[in-house]
């Protein structure tokens, strides 16, 4: 594999020599035409199909021209780009082993003087000239018809003031003037602890948004990587090498040096605005229009010719429900197994429709209290993710519904192996709430809070052997398929039948005579345990 990439031009050339990226190179309205085009693909293409998107000439709806690019979809349009951001091979144990290498290992960052994000810096009365700083910016409407703002979806740079550590959140920063955002973000997340802490020192809280860059960042920023760990080190242990960054000119705060444009700015612990309607990863509006903290933009820094780039969410499947799904599986995998250390975990599978509510969990059982301990830790782990906790054994494929279902469905006995429990946060789960509860029901509602559901989909004694012939027939059966150039086959587990632990001799020994053509022995051997009735 090569070096990891040093920009996102660098990216950008990665994307389009492996067929991943389409330009478009006609005028296109950031307002009305920008966002739909690239939504079609989530709506009519199979995964393997999406690409990102590159706006080399956008406009807005007054007719204004952009030096700037767009660029859309880049990031996690499907696995195989997430694991081209990467840089690994496209399979879930490749993803795997970077995500874990990374998080037991990261690098701390190293602070350079210059960086080619500081090749152009707006800041004081610049920032209010028309077409300068945030102005200069090309941020798309979202979804044209119900979107109430445009907004930043990247990268949110905050820091704890005790203890000076950085915080990587993907936060969102809605554009309401030349140097005035709306930073929206949930109160189960860690920036706010951040914000509450400064609001205490009764300061406003330095922020930064980071906009482009190598994939990494906007990889780590949608993880729910633990407090107190800075997700630029993660983003190191990606790479193998720390990622530079440079203080910012007018916040004390690092940002990576080699991103594309820095908005920096200050956010008031003194006063709120109310904000508008969203469209959210939950695949409705979010309506909640409570107070949300006022950005005051100090300075807009990047390089030169730079690139937005805008992160696809809302409705799934999407940009944002990709990295959701595979930076859970992988932070979950490494809480069970090497934080909580946990014997047997196998697999954690985030499912992408549900957005980070329908987590499977594949163990090799221990002993009866084994999964519950499992779904206890799982869904203690943050506040905010999942709604259904189901562990499974090792023959039940975690990411194929239909085996989870058949689990579910004859494995499991709702009254003995299913628990509801309280105490989560609803975060934007239009289900928890009406919309017009109050802000304060809604965060924690009835105050009991949001629910879940543990869900034990293991077998509990001795079973009788699945209901398809053996491997050894199965594996006869797939050399003919493959001799008669049959449609090439996706087999999905289980595809063969095996023993699960109930079994008796005589079942085995009548099946070895069926298959021998010895079924009139089998008879003759019934007919002497003949009853009258």
């Amino acid at each position: 594999m090569r070096d990891y990439y040093k920009d996102l031009n660098d990216y950008l050339n990665t994307l389009e020599n492996a067929g991943k990226l389409f330009k478009v190179e006609r005028e296109t309205v950031k307002e009305t035409e920008l966002t739909p085009l690239v939504r079609l693909q989530y709506r009519g293409l199979p995964e393997s199909q999406r690409r990102g998107f590159l706006f080399e000439h956008v406009t807005d709806a007054k007719g204004k021209k952009y030096k700037m690019k767009v660029a859309t979809g880049i990031y996690a349009s499907s696995m195989e780009i997430y694991a081209l951001g990467l840089n690994c091979e496209p399979t879930r144990e490749a993803i795997q082993k970077k995500w874990e290498n990374a998080q037991l290992h990261p690098i701390a960052t190293e602070t350079v003087n210059r960086a080619p994000v500081q090749d152009i810096v707006v800041e004081g009365d610049k920032l209010l000239e028309d077409g300068n700083g945030v102005e200069a910016l090309p941020v798309p409407v979202e979804l044209p018809g119900f979107s109430g703002q445009i907004r930043t979806s990247t990268q949110f740079i905050t820091k704890d003031p005790e203890t000076g550590i950085q915080n990587v959140g993907n936060y969102s920063a809605h554009v309401f003037g030349k140097t005035k955002l709306m930073w929206e973000i949930n109160r189960g997340n860690q920036g706010i602890i951040h914000w509450r802490a400064w609001k205490e020192l009764g300061k406003p809280m330095p922020a930064a948004v980071i906009v482009g860059g190598p994939p990494s960042y906007f990889y780590v920023g949608a993880a729910k990587i633990p407090y107190g760990i800075d997700e630029l080190t993660v983003a190191g242990g990606f790479s193998g090498e720390p990622v530079k960054t440079v203080k910012c000119k007018t916040v004390d705060l690092e940002v990576p040096a080699d991103a594309d444009i820095i908005i920096e700015g200050n956010v008031s612990t003194e006063f709120m605005e109310p904000g508008n309607a969203f469209g959210e990863y939950t695949g409705y509006m979010a309506t909640d229009v409570w107070l949300r903290p006022i950005f005051n933009v100090t300075a807009v820094t990047m390089r030169k010719n730079p690139t937005f780039v805008h992160i696809m969410s809302q409705f799934p499947p999407s940009e944002s429900s990709k990295v959701r799904q595979i930076s859970s599986e992988n932070v979950y995998y490494k809480f069970l197994k090497f934080d909580a250390k946990i014997p047997g975990i196998l697999d954690v599978a985030w499912h992408e429709m549900s957005q980070a509510q329908w987590c499977v969990i594949q163990i090799k059982k221990m002993n009866k209290a084994h999964p519950w301990q499992v779904l206890n830790l799982a869904s203690g782990y943050d506040a905010r993710w999942g709604k259904y906790f189901i562990v499974v054994d090792e023959d039940i494929d975690p990411r194929s519904m239909d085996a989870v279902i058949w689990a579910m469905s004859w494995r499991v006995q709702p009254a003995r192996d299913m628990r509801i429990i309280s105490g989560k946060i609803p975060g934007l789960d239009p289900s928890a709430y009406n919309p017009n509860a109050s802000h304060e029901e809604k965060e924690f509602p009835g105050g009991v809070g949001s629910s879940a559901v543990l869900i034990d989909a293991t077998i509990k004694y001795p079973y009788p052997p699945t209901s398809l012939p053996k491997k050894e027939y199965m594996e006869k059966a797939l050399k003919t398929w493959k001799e008669l150039k049959l449609p090439e086959l996706s087999l999905t587990l289980p595809w063969y039948g095996y023993e699960l632990g109930y079994w008796p001799k005589n079942f085995a020994e009548d099946a070895k005579d069926i298959v021998e053509g010895n079924h009139y022995k089998v008879g003759e051997k019934l007919s002497k345990l003949r009853e009258k009735v």
